[in-house]
């Protein structure tokens, strides 16, 4: 699978160890930064850069780590289209895709081990939204038109 992968000097020692991984195991991961652990930055720029990437189509999925993998989640989240879940359990990274379909698996290096992390990523790359079941599609259907509510066209949100 084609992934991009992001994070902040807080994550940048697992994003390293996971793109290897990934890497390893036959994935095309495209690397968009932080590119050193040395320089303080900020995290809110690597969700805007994966999250750009999923929009263009450059990849189907991301993977975005920082310290507690909040910050990214929460910053991720805030562009239409993306999808983005902690995952800090293998049952949360195959489980968002396979309900919610969750486009971007969110880690904190502060929170969880390489070897868990390799478990995490393994299960999210896995797994495949279950479009065939009608609960699951009602539901997305649910959270797309919540997001095209709340979409920001010309700096305003719809509603205001």
């Amino acid at each position: 699978m084609k992934l991009v992968i992001g994070s902040d000097h807080a994550g940048f020692a697992l994003k390293e160890e996971v793109r290897a991984y990934l890497a390893k195991a036959g994935h095309e991961v495209a690397d968009l930064g932080a590119y050193s652990g040395d320089n303080p930055d900020d995290y809110p720029d690597f969700a805007e850069k994966v999250g750009e990437a999923l929009k263009r189509g450059d990849a189907p999925r991301g993977i975005l780590i920082c310290g507690s993998g909040v910050g990214v989640c929460v910053a991720a989240n805030k562009i239409p289209g993306i999808r983005a879940g902690m995952c800090h359990d293998t049952y949360s990274a195959h489980q968002g895709v396979e309900h919610d379909d969750m486009n971007v698996c969110v880690l904190g290096a502060r929170i969880i081990g390489s070897a868990l992390a390799f478990e995490v990523v393994d299960r999210f790359v896995g797994a495949k939204f279950i479009g065939t079941e009608e609960r699951f599609v009602r539901r997305f259907k649910k959270v797309l038109a919540i997001e095209a509510k709340y979409q920001r066209v010309d700096g305003l949100a719809k509603t205001e």
